[in-house]
């Protein structure tokens, strides 16, 4: 009895039945499943800004705490008057730039951290990276919303001032900026590290508070960086936010920022960076 033939196999080449080769995957999944992140961030940019929209706190104390401080302090009439002290400033227009940075310093090392630790502590992140989004996409999404928010703080801080209190613009609006962007990307830097280092929210809270009141005070918060001694004053400009308030306060005089502070800054954001890189896990 002859025995029956073997049908060929479809992963054979010479199989005489036309049709798909299955040892060979189709190209086409390998498509729809490619993981990049960038073409799906203003999805996810939409709607943690959606998020954001929704967390009343936040709001608060990135964009009106700031400016309300400001306020407070434009209110007492010695802040308007000239001050050797400061250089012949108001003290009012000494505590523009610092207002600029305080909405800088909580969105990235108060707010942000604790938002990224929730989101792995409750197993999002790790979800995630089973999905066509890749986690960083909510990463980047996370460091736009934080940033969009500390610049809409910074530059209502800056028009309150000119229209409450008169103070004058940055004269140097170019080297303004160019100091601000590096200052925001040093603190959410910052903040990345934060979150690197916390298992939990209450962990990120805590090393957010911790590095939060020694932000405040080398921007100037208690003491503008004009009337600190002198040590403490170069002490505090190796910092990534003494460095800032050093900037911001010659742009602000019409004078280029110091390419040492600059230097400071763009120092800070690569080691910080590299750290968080380093760090960071997404479960």
């Amino acid at each position: 009895m002859n025995p029956t033939p073997a049908t060929p196999s479809p992963a054979t080449p010479s199989s005489a039945t036309p049709g798909p080769n299955l040892a060979t995957p189709d190209p086409a999944p390998r498509a729809l499943t490619a993981r990049t992140p960038f073409p799906l961030v203003p999805a996810v940019l939409k709607t943690e800004l959606r998020l954001f929209r929704r967390e009343p706190g936040a709001l608060f104390w990135i964009l009106l705490f700031p400016t309300l401080l400001l306020v407070i302090l434009g209110s007492i009439p010695s802040f308007r008057q000239p001050d050797a002290s400061f250089g012949g400033l108001r003290p009012v227009d000494a505590y523009v730039p610092v207002a600029v940075l305080l909405g800088l310093i909580v969105g990235g090392v108060q707010s942000m951290p604790q938002t990224l630790t929730g989101y792995r502590e409750r197993g999002i992140l790790r979800r995630m990276s089973a999905t066509p989004v890749r986690p960083t996409a909510l990463l980047a999404a996370q460091m736009l919303v934080y940033g969009i928010a500390a610049l809409a703080s910074a530059l209502l801080a800056l028009l309150v001032g000119r229209l409450a209190f008169d103070v004058t613009l940055p004269r140097q609006p170019s080297g303004y900026a160019l100091a601000l962007l590096l200052t925001l990307l040093a603190a959410l830097a910052l903040g990345a590290v934060i979150s690197s280092l916390s298992r939990t929210t209450k962990i990120a809270g805590a090393i957010g508070s911790a590095v939060f009141f020694p932000s405040m005070f080398c921007a100037g918060v208690w003491m503008p960086v004009q009337t600190m001694p002198h040590g403490l004053a170069t002490a505090v400009g190796y910092t990534p936010f003494g460095a800032a308030a050093e900037a911001l306060n010659q742009a602000a005089a019409g004078d280029w920022p110091g390419w040492g502070h600059l230097g400071v800054s763009a120092a800070w954001i690569v080691l910080l960076t590299a750290a968080a890189a380093r760090w960071f896990r997404w479960e």
